[in-house]
């Protein structure tokens, strides 16, 4: 068989076989590389994002493809470049975001340093995580609003997340008259914290005097909850300690001052008239 015919212009028939078997090549990575994904990253990530990544690499290779097969088939890249230069110099300024979202959100499913229905704050947003997309992710604040971020920001802002780790610290500061006991106050709160079925022993809660303020001493109380529940603990032990230390007669002091007046000063001078 004789490969040097010539089937159109100068294309050959072995430079036709030669561009099948590029484009036959590229398809069947294209679907191992598909398979591989699906297969490592099933339990990773939601199913329809997982079917975006598979299109976009799928569409990448053929695309890679097609452009090494065009100069074989004698069509010049660059001829098609050139005629839509500047459609594509504009598509390329209007698409450079879009780009870099889908990279941060390639990035972000593969990462997942969050998930949907965790308490996240992302560069000052704060909210529940909704919906990881490729080129966005949806929060509900906890006002209620819905907000769209761009992955790019996701990926690369400060990110907090509230529940990765199971247990979570709170704090309160506990301001006490001078005159109270400081050390039968600090063994009240204490005694909460141990008799609270869901505060940790460990890490354990520190309890202290921080401060000799102005018009109070102040304690200061750390205590760790389950992820979970550190909010619901946080409120009822706050409202606990209040009430135990007024029971026993310890009380929380409001700002005072203490005020001179030169009352006797002016009494002498008006004897003195």
């Amino acid at each position: 068989m004789n490969l040097d015919i010539v089937v159109y212009g100068d294309v050959t028939l072995f430079q036709l076989l030669k561009a099948a078997l590029i484009l036959l090549i590229a398809v069947l990575i294209a679907k191992g590389l598909a398979i591989h994904l699906r297969r490592s990253l099933r339990d990773k990530v939601e199913k329809h994002q997982l079917e975006d990544i598979v299109k976009v690499v799928w569409y990448g290779i053929i695309g890679i493809a097609v452009f090494t097969v065009l100069p074989i088939l004698g069509v010049n890249p660059a001829g098609l470049l050139a005629a839509g230069g500047i459609l594509g110099i504009a598509i390329g300024f209007a698409s450079r975001s879009v780009v870099s979202n889908l990279i941060s959100g390639l990035f972000l499913m593969i990462e997942r340093p969050i998930k949907i229905g965790e308490a996240v704050n992302i560069g000052g947003t704060a909210g529940v995580v909704m919906d990881i997309c490729i080129f966005s992710t949806t929060l509900r604040a906890f006002d209620g609003l819905y907000v769209r971020i761009p992955n790019e920001k996701v990926f690369t802002d400060k990110l907090t997340n509230y529940v990765a780790n199971v247990a979570r610290r709170f704090e309160y500061a506990v301001g006490i008259r001078y005159c109270d006991d400081a050390d039968k106050a600090i063994g009240i709160i204490n005694n909460l914290i141990e008799e609270h079925p869901l505060t940790l022993k460990n890490p354990a809660a520190q309890v202290f005097v921080d401060n000799l303020g102005d018009n109070s001493v102040d304690i200061i109380v750390r205590i760790w909850a389950p992820t979970t529940e550190w909010y619901g603990v946080k409120m009822e032990l706050l409202w606990q300690i209040k009430n135990a230390l007024e029971n026993e007669g310890i009380q929380f002091p409001f700002p005072q001052r203490e005020l001179w007046f030169n009352n006797e000063l002016r009494s002498r001078d008006i004897e003195a008239e």
